[in-house]
Parts: structure tokens; C-alpha cells; sequence
């Protein structure tokens, strides 16, 4: 009984104690003050944050989206995952402002997208040409319908044309391939896996096919000349054509040939069944013939959602391909 008490008088303290720290980490948790941003990162959110709006009027104004996707994508795409070194390993760098890469043979036509950018360069020079041209892609992509796509800021420019990639990485559409490839399925796969990117991750960057057009007098892979050639395009692409959601007009160069019809709203249609009017090359119709691409454009024909989620990773992670970031973690918004 004795030896009870005694334990008992040696509990009760411990308890206490115990149930005394505990409070006390739970109020240094919950009420510890959080860090303070630093005045220079808090400066260049705002900057972001601002940047962000005058792109996106722009872009509402213009409906320019697709190209500037495209843009974006060029300038990730040249990346080359066996390669170590920055700048060299290529990637998100800005380096497609330069010359030679903007006058590739894939770059044709981006010239006018880098065009509507540099005014708004001009106006935040703290934001690297790299982290607008990714900006303008997620905003795009956005004022389409898309998903929202949480990007990380802060990319590192190139500063020479000397740094800029070799031609010949970015996808072509149709044989013969520059790497060799004896077909479209296998040319996707070498130029993807070089980047990083397996089956399911390159048909859902596919299916931002679902906005935008091809035209005779830039990349050549249609028929349809742009109307600043002009070309008065397809009953999708021709002037007055419902071409954004809900089937309405907009103000648009007409021309050229699109994968969809509406072509102005990022959607999954690009993974249904197309008219003949619709614009369908060897890379688009290998994704629905090839045993390991097919089960992925089955998923997104059927769930929207699904895409959307998919796509926004695929995207972000295009984003990021050989990007040096300062601050190291980078900036969100």
C-alpha cells in the first residue's frame, strides 16, 4: 500500500509536467509567429501579380493564347535530361528570343508572339523573360476554360545568343523525322523520354491540341495559309467562325486549320472523333493507334476531369525543364 502511494506521489507530478509541456508546445506552435517575407520577395510577387493582369488583358484582347502556349513550350522543349550543365542541358531559359533558335525551322511565326511580350518586358524588368513566356502559357491556357496551373517563378535568363539550344529537339509532326524515328509513336517517345516524359504525361501535353491552329506559311503542316498571308482558313478558322466556348466569336486573325472546332476553348475534345475539316497529323493519330498512348486518349475522351489534372501536371513539369531558379526554391503566387 505503501509502495502504491509512493508511486502514486511520483505519477501525479510527471502527469502534470507532461500535460504542462504539451500545452506549452501547443501555444508556441499555434501562436509562434510566422516568418516575415523578405521585402525584396514580397516586391516581386506584386511584380508577378501585376505582370499577371496586363498579360492576361492583353491576351483577352487579342485571343492569342494558342501562341503563346506555343511559345512557352518551344522555349521548355529544347531540354535534354542526359545533359547536366546549365545552360547547355537547354530548357526554360528564355533563350528563344534569340537568334538563331526564334528562327528554327519549328519557331516559325513566334516571332509575333515574342512581339506582343516585349512591351510588357519592358515594364517589369525584374521578371525574366523565361518566367513570362511560362507565365503567358498558364494564363492562356487559364483564360481558355483550362485548368489552373500553380507555376513556379523565378527562372534564370540565358544572356547570349551563344547559349541558346541546336535545332532539331523539339517534336516534328510527320516523316521523316529528323532523329531517324520509323514512325510517328516512336519519334514521340525518343523526343519525350528525353525530357522526362512517359506514355501517359505526352498524350495529356497532346491534348493541348485542343486550342489552336497550323497554318501553310509557319510550321507547314497544313494547307491553310494565315489570314496575314491571305488565307481565309476552314468554316472553323474563317472569319466570324464560332470558335471559342459556348460557341462564340471573337476577334482573331482568321485562317489556318485547327484540331478542333472550337479552338478558342481548352477543353478534351481534342481526344473525340474529328471531321474531316479538322486538322489530324501522324503525331496526332499515332496517340489513338498505338497500344500504350490509346489507353490514356480513352480515359480523357471520356472525363474531362481527369485531363485537366493530368494536363496541369504534365504542364507544370514542362514548366520547369532545365530551369535555374533564384531564389533556388523559387516564387509562387
Amino acid at each position: 500500500m505503501n509502495t502504491l502511494l509512493q508511486d502514486k506521489d511520483t505519477l501525479v507530478p510527471m502527469a502534470v509536467a507532461a500535460v504542462s509541456l504539451t500545452v506549452g508546445l501547443f501555444i508556441i506552435i499555434v501562436f509562434r509567429p510566422r516568418p516575415k517575407k523578405s521585402p525584396v520577395k514580397s516586391k516581386f510577387i506584386c511584380e508577378l501579380k501585376a505582370c499577371k493582369e496586363l498579360v492576361y488583358s492583353m491576351m483577352k484582347e487579342s485571343n492569342c493564347a494558342p501562341i503563346m502556349v506555343r511559345l512557352a513550350w518551344h522555349d521548355s522543349g529544347t531540354y535534354n535530361s542526359y545533359v547536366k550543365s546549365w545552360p547547355e542541358c537547354g530548357g526554360a531559359n528564355g533563350s528563344i528570343r534569340f537568334d538563331p533558335e526564334i528562327n528554327h525551322g519549328a519557331n516559325a511565326g513566334l516571332q509575333g508572339a515574342l512581339h506582343r511580350l516585349k512591351p510588357i518586358k519592358e515594364q517589369f524588368p525584374s521578371i525574366s523573360w523565361a518566367d513570362l513566356m511560362q507565365m503567358a502559357s498558364v494564363t492562356g491556357i487559364e483564360l481558355c476554360g483550362g485548368p489552373v496551373i500553380k507555376l513556379r517563378y523565378g527562372r534564370v535568363d540565358v544572356s547570349t545568343p551563344q547559349e541558346c539550344a541546336k535545332e532539331g529537339f523539339l517534336p516534328g509532326a510527320s516523316p521523316p523525322f529528323d532523329d531517324g524515328s520509323k514512325d510517328a509513336a516512336t519519334h514521340l517517345r525518343k523526343v519525350f523520354s528525353r525530357m522526362g516524359f512517359d506514355d501517359q504525361e505526352i498524350v495529356a501535353l497532346s491534348g493541348a491540341h485542343t486550342i489552336g491552329r497550323a497554318f501553310k506559311d509557319r510550321s507547314g503542316v497544313c494547307d491553310f495559309l494565315s489570314g496575314a498571308a491571305g488565307g481565309t482558313g476552314t468554316k472553323f478558322t474563317c472569319p466570324g467562325a464560332k470558335c471559342m466556348a459556348g460557341g462564340a466569336t471573337g476577334n482573331y486573325m482568321p485562317g489556318g486549320q485547327s484540331w478542333t472546332e472550337n479552338w478558342l476553348e481548352f477543353d478534351n475534345s481534342y481526344f473525340k472523333p474529328a471531321s474531316q475539316e479538322l486538322l489530324r497529323l501522324p503525331t496526332d493519330n499515332c496517340l489513338k493507334n498505338d497500344p500504350g498512348f490509346q489507353t490514356y486518349v480513352k480515359i480523357y475522351a471520356q472525363d474531362k476531369e481527369q485531363f485537366f489534372r493530368d494536363y496541369a501536371k504534365a504542364h507544370k513539369k514542362l514548366s520547369e525543364l532545365g530551369s535555374r531558379f533564384d531564389p533556388p526554391y523559387g516564387v509562387y503566387l
